[in-house]
């Protein structure tokens, strides 16, 4: 009987690679705010690996749809057996031109969706006695980054509530553990000038951007137990950037 994995943010990027990656060993949610038709697209792409997936529509910054969405998952499939928290946004500004709601939106998105989604699936992983969490954090979260105060600060939350989960989970074979990708090749960085990028390759060792796959194969490894010992682990997946 294949096991359950909840994908937020799986209909585009770094979460369609996730979804599409788990689909050959996991049933797949795949969860989306935005496109319906582009969560179709990777619902296919998931049945054509055996999976029996399911999208689901819920803005994970708010509570109540996400237990709505937890709880129809568990009616369907009877488990929830991996979490990845990949939902994210930035909403770039300076500090001092940065307004309230430019902070308050990446937060809620970000920090507060990654603790609405952990809290929720968090009961039955512990009634299960297995489970893993996996929180998509960012390079910045660790070094900061200018014009991403809001996003920086919350991956660095991120950081935190990776461990303190894996902290609470340890005891019932919960785990948790965190990716901190650097410059990952998407929609997002397709749009960056070339002299940005040239910037931004001066600064990675191995002087080439990432792919999306290159973190959907991490969380493959996170999600089965050959990391079983590993938990409360925040992995660098950026090319040497940070070191």
């Amino acid at each position: 009987m294949r096991k359950t994995a909840l994908v937020t943010g799986g209909s585009r990027g770094i979460g369609r690679a996730i979804a599409t990656a788990l689909s050959h060993e996991y049933n797949v949610v795949i969860n989306y705010c935005g496109s319906e038709e582009k969560a179709n697209e990777v619902l296919a792409e998931c049945k054509k690996n055996g999976s029996d997936s399911m999208i689901f529509k819920a803005d994970v910054s708010d509570a109540a749809a996400v237990r709505s969405m937890t709880e129809s998952v568990l009616e369907k499939y009877g488990s929830i057996d991996i979490a990845v928290n990949n939902s994210g946004i930035t909403k770039d500004n300076l500090i001092l031109r940065m307004s309230e709601e430019e902070f308050d939106r990446v937060m809620d998105i970000n920090l507060k969706g990654c603790f609405n989604v952990s809290k929720a699936v968090f009961k039955q992983m512990l009634k299960q006695k297995s489970g893993s969490i996996i929180n998509m954090a960012s390079v910045v979260g660790e070094i900061g980054n200018i014009g991403q105060a809001n996003y920086a600060a919350s991956k660095a939350g991120v950081i935190a509530l990776t461990k303190t989960i894996a902290r609470e989970g340890a005891h019932k074979n919960v785990r948790c553990n965190a990716i901190a990708p650097g410059f990952i090749q998407t929609e997002m960085t397709d749009v960056l000038s070339d002299s940005f990028k040239e910037s931004v390759l001066a600064n990675i060792p191995m002087k080439k951007l990432g792919k999306p796959e290159d973190i959907a194969n991490l969380v493959l490894f996170l999600s089965g137990d050959n990391s079983r010992y590993i938990t409360g682990q925040v992995i660098n997946v950026d090319g040497g950037m940070v070191m």
